[in-house]
């Protein structure tokens, strides 16, 4: 054990500091997130991510919204497995025929008032599936859309933008 102590202090730190996002609207947009959820949802906004037959990408980016870069539990974003405590539904990818009873059952589950965002442009109008056999086309074919936050896939910064311009639109 001393060994290994006595070369890690011998070789030093090799690790390169963490750049923060050059992006300075994501701490604008933020504090804006911050400030409404506080407002109107008591300091915590519960979102239910829902895939409906996405290719995961993004899936990607919404894992991404919640890395140490972008962070979205600090302005009061948390996640919930449950549809029974969110507060919002975050749905990507083309409605697939096996997954519209899915989520349909998950919009019912989810407690009044609800939102709803559609994310990417696979939610939006169905994407390059478009309406097909297999696919119902978007998100609004099946349950009520109150925003869509298009992209394919949107990035974090546009995904946090996204939410808070749906929470503004809803105040």
């Amino acid at each position: 054990m001393i060994r290994i102590l006595y070369q890690i202090l011998r070789t030093g730190i090799k690790t390169e500091p963490v750049d923060l996002p050059a992006d300075t609207d994501i701490r604008e947009i933020g504090a804006e997130l911050k400030a409404i959820i506080d407002r109107h949802f008591n300091g915590s906004l519960t979102i239910r991510q829902v895939d409906a037959g996405s290719c995961n990408g993004c899936e990607l980016e919404i894992h991404a919204m919640n890395n140490v870069f972008y962070n979205c539990e600090q302005y009061g974003i948390h996640f919930t497995a449950s549809p029974r405590f969110a507060d919002m539904l975050l749905v990507t990818g083309p409605v697939s025929r096996n997954m519209e009873i899915a989520l349909k059952r998950t919009y019912n589950s989810t407690p009044a008032p609800k939102l709803v965002a559609a994310v990417g442009d696979c939610g939006r109008d169905g994407g390059i599936f478009g309406k097909s056999y297999a696919s119902l086309g978007g998100i609004h074919e099946v349950i009520p859309v109150d925003a869509v936050i298009p992209g394919c896939p949107p990035s974090p910064a546009d995904l946090l933008g996204g939410i808070l311009k749906l929470l503004k639109n809803k105040q």
